[in-house]
């Protein structure tokens, strides 16, 4: 299966960060964590509460390339949010990335430009 980035429109929706942003483990044995083949930084895992607006809440991994500055009950806006369709063993599912996660009233100014 091909890799292909599916970029996500973020303008919509709202995220909450549930869970404090932790490493991404590839191994459970060994420990080794993911790191990215670019920066050679290692990859955190945040979790969110993301509703639409129609109401609809879902929970969402989000993997972002150094340890961001979010907290739990944080608002925050991904930047650069892409999705890849995963399949293994007869599953699939769709794991999220972002460039940055900024806080929602930082990324509402930067957006207007102020």
């Amino acid at each position: 299966m091909r890799n292909i980035p599916i970029p996500v429109d973020v303008a919509r929706l709202q995220f909450i960060c549930v869970k404090a942003p932790c490493p991404r483990i590839v191994n459970k044995e060994t420990g080794e964590l993911k790191t990215d083949k670019a920066s050679g930084q290692t990859v955190y895992e945040v979790l969110f509460s993301v509703e639409d607006t129609f109401g609809k809440i879902e929970l969402v991994k989000i993997g972002v390339v150094g340890e961001p500055p979010v907290a739990p009950g944080n608002e925050v806006k991904p930047v650069g949010l892409v999705g890849y369709v995963w399949e293994l063993s007869g599953r699939w599912g769709i794991a999220y990335r972002a460039s940055a996660l900024l806080p929602a009233a930082a990324a509402t100014v930067e957006a207007r430009g102020v």
